[in-house]
C-alpha cells in the first residue's frame, strides 16, 4: 500500500501543474497580505483572528481548485483506460480509491500548508508577531470543513463525469459574490468581515455563532462521509 501511495503521490506532486499552483498561490497570497490583511478587516489588527481569517478565505477559492484538479488525474480517460490494467490488481478496489483519496488529501494539505507559510512569514516580516496559537481555530474552521467536502464532493462527481468536476471549481468563487446569510458566513469569509462590527466593540474575540460552526461542521462530515462511503464504485464503461 505504501507503494501505491507513494506512486500517486508522485503523479500528483511531481508535475508542472503542482508547481504552477504553487506559484499562484504565493503570489495572490502575498498580494491580499500586502494590500487587504495589512491593513485589518472591519477596525481589528492585521494579525487578529478576524483579518487573518478574512485571508484565508479569499484564498480557499484556489486550495478549492486545487483539490479538485487533482482528483482530474483520477477521472481523465487515460486514467479510465489505465484502470483495466489497475483492476488485475490484488489490491481490492476499495483500499486502491482510498489511497488515491489520500494522496489527493495530501496534495491539498500541502498547498494549505503554503498559504499559512505564507502568513507566517507575512506577520513575522511586518509585525515580528508569532501568537500562532490564537490562530489555530480560525485556521481549523476555515479550511478544513471546505477543503474535505470539496475533495469528498468532487471524487462523486468525477466518478459521474469528469467535466462536472470543472463545473464545480467555480462553486467558490460564485458564493465570494452572494450575500450569505451569517451561518453561512464562512463560505465567503463574510463573517470575518461584518460579525467583528456586530458585537460593538474594538478588535473584538474571536467567536462564531453556533449556526456558523453547525455549518462548518456538516460541511465536514458530509465531505468525509462522501470520501469514505463507497468511493470506488462507478458506473460501468
Amino acid at each position: 500500500m505504501r507503494k501505491i501511495f507513494g506512486y500517486e503521490c508522485k503523479r500528483l506532486l511531481c508535475n508542472k501543474f503542482f508547481i504552477g499552483l504553487i506559484l499562484v498561490i504565493l503570489f495572490y497570497g502575498w498580494q491580499v497580505l500586502n494590500r487587504v490583511t495589512i491593513l485589518g478587516v472591519s477596525h481589528t489588527a492585521p494579525f487578529s483572528p478576524w483579518s487573518y481569517g478574512d485571508y484565508l478565505s479569499r484564498m480557499i477559492p484556489l486550495l478549492w481548485i486545487g483539490a479538485l484538479f487533482f482528483l482530474t488525474f483520477f477521472t481523465s480517460k487515460a486514467e479510465r483506460r489505465r484502470k483495466v490494467i489497475t483492476s488485475a490488481t490484488p489490491v481490492k478496489p476499495s483500499i486502491y480509491g482510498l489511497v488515491r483519496c489520500c494522496a489527493a488529501l495530501t496534495g491539498t494539505a500541502l498547498l494549505a500548508l503554503v498559504v499559512i507559510l505564507l502568513a507566517i512569514v507575512f506577520y513575522g516580516q511586518m509585525f515580528h508577531w508569532y501568537d500562532w496559537s490564537s490562530l489555530l481555530l480560525p485556521t481549523f474552521l476555515t479550511l478544513v470543513p471546505p477543503l474535505i467536502f470539496a475533495l469528498g464532493s468532487g471524487w462523486r462527481l468525477g466518478r459521474l463525469s469528469a467535466w462536472l468536476l470543472f463545473v464545480w471549481m467555480l462553486v467558490p468563487i460564485l458564493l465570494m459574490t452572494l450575500p450569505l446569510p451569517e451561518f453561512l458566513g464562512l463560505l465567503n469569509g463574510n463573517v470575518f468581515v461584518e460579525r467583528p462590527l456586530t458585537l460593538n466593540i474594538l478588535d473584538p474575540a474571536f467567536s462564531l455563532s453556533i449556526g456558523t460552526v453547525i455549518t462548518q461542521c456538516v460541511l465536514l462530515l458530509t465531505g468525509i462521509l462522501f470520501l469514505v462511503v463507497s468511493p470506488t464504485k462507478s458506473k460501468k464503461h
